[in-house]
């Protein structure tokens, strides 16, 4: 218990950040129609499933249609 508490001061902005992109990725999958590659329900699979940075990087690498 002891090290998890040595480790939470980076851990919590971490987590907060995941969050947050993940929540910001979603919110535009889900306001846009047109993706690069993929549909809305490909890319809200590889979003979730890849939670931890890679997905919603992945969408915005590949996924997101420009302009």
């Amino acid at each position: 218990m002891n090290e998890i508490q040595e480790f939470l001061p980076f851990l919590i902005p971490v987590i907060v950040l995941e969050m947050a992109l993940l929540i910001y990725t979603l919110r535009h999958i889900m306001t846009h129609t047109s993706y690069r590659h993929g549909n809305r329900v490909l890319w809200i699979i590889v979003v979730v499933a890849g939670m931890e940075f890679i997905g919603p990087v992945l969408y915005f690498l590949l996924g997101k249609e420009e302009g």
